[in-house]
């Protein structure tokens, strides 16, 4: 029996039994296993139309995604989200089969769970929940879901080209919630209004290779290194800004390949990951990290890549939705907050006003990944608020 979210006598899909039954599909990126089927199923009900679209491109897997809207009229209110998940690491490890759904004493265990399969069946609980109330319609304008298969993957053949796919043929998305787990401590606690960029880069310094006992006859790639790397870490790049927490940059490896003590090295090379706020486009944190390793004078190469743009979609309609939807339901006020990684938020703001909001992110990725019934039941009440809120706004 679903979940009775409005205090009336009807009954509605529970999202709990939503999720299990999504996390018994084994998805793992770029695989569909059968959880886009699923939804396509429970919305066909619902009276969505569905859409699905396979992307493909050289080099990369092939992934299935899916489009589904209720109503032809504006505001159209999207919901984006992943069925994809990670893999499960050493199964051993899990207290449960990670593809079971398993529920034990309110908590439902599974890859998955808050990332994000917990999320998209809040929000299609929450729309069953509206609909039951409104004559199986929207109250006003249309709601929709851009479900992908490639979050958590290279993220090439998912969301940026269902969003491209969408524009040519005419679909206007006015906002849209994404239900990646932002909460924190408590369910609510924050709403995402905006992500910091990303950019990796590989260092490689070449130096001469020589024996250890005549160091005048060689030059070591590795001290040059070490010093290019302090003048990139000593100084910060900013303070940050209203929204955003200060710009960082870290060193994750460095890599020699030396098998022998005695021999310097001709190369050596490094990771760097920068995590840039709203002060800063990509280019020009490359322009800053170059800036200071050319004061070491080394012979060096930096291949770089920004995986994503920082980008605010400034407080308004949809933020204020959410939040008052969380002080209502989990009483609380939210953050409207910019951390954490990189997620398909950084494609979708191009097209429309974005925000984020799902459950807990403690278990993501872990072993034993879980999320409290009472978490994704609060989490559907929610979401059924801030879908009202928002389209009669």
């Amino acid at each position: 029996m679903g979940a009775n979210l409005s205090g009336s006598d009807q009954t509605t899909l529970d999202p709990v039994d939503l999720a299990r039954r999504l996390i018994r599909c084994p998805s793992v990126t770029p695989k569909e296993a059968g959880a886009l089927d699923l939804l396509d199923a429970e919305l066909g009900a619902l009276g969505f139309k569905v859409w699905r679209k396979t992307f493909s491109e050289e080099g990369t897997e092939d992934v299935e995604n899916l489009y589904a809207r209720l109503g032809e009229a504006s505001p159209n209110l999207c919901f984006a989200g992943h069925t994809d998940v990670v893999p499960v690491g050493d199964e051993r490890a899990w207290s449960v089969d990670p593809f079971e759904g398993a529920l034990k004493d309110g908590v439902l265990i599974g890859r998955g769970a808050v990332d994000m399969k917990g999320a998209i069946a809040a929000f299609v609980g929450a729309t069953a929940e509206i609909l039951s109330r409104h004559d199986g319609r929207p109250p006003a304008g249309s709601i929709s879901l851009l479900i992908t298969g490639d979050e958590e993957g290279p993220s090439i053949n998912g969301t940026r080209k269902m969003l491209a796919w969408l524009a040519e043929r005419g679909e206007t998305l006015d906002a849209c919630i994404v239900g990646e787990p932002t909460s924190g401590e408590a369910l609510g606690d924050t709403v995402k209004i905006g992500r910091r960029g990303s950019l990796s880069a590989t260092l490689t310094v070449y130096g001469t290779q020589g024996h250890s006992a005549y160091p005048q006859y060689a030059d070591n790639p590795i001290h040059r290194m070490v010093r290019m790397l302090d003048a990139v870490t000593a100084e910060a790049m900013d303070e940050g800004s209203e929204h955003f927490e200060a710009t960082t940059l870290q060193v994750t490896t460095i890599d020699v390949g030396n098998p022998a003590g005695n021999v310097i090295p001709a190369k050596a090379t490094a990771a760097l990951n920068v995590r840039f706020n709203d002060l800063h486009s990509g280019e020009e944190v490359e322009r800053w990290v170059r800036e200071r390793l050319d004061r070491e004078g080394a012979a060096y190469d930096l291949q770089v890549r920004v995986s994503g743009e920082s980008f605010l979609s400034p407080p308004g309609p949809l933020s204020d939705a959410l939040s008052a939807a969380v002080r209502e339901c989990a009483n609380l006020t939210p953050e409207l907050g910019t951390g954490g990684g990189t997620s398909d938020a950084r494609f979708i703001k191009d097209y429309c006003p974005v925000a984020e909001l799902g459950l807990k992110n403690g278990t993501a990725h872990k072993v034993d990944e879980q999320a409290a019934r009472s978490d994704i039941e609060t989490l559907t009440a929610i979401y059924a608020k801030a879908i009202e809120r928002f389209l009669q706004s």
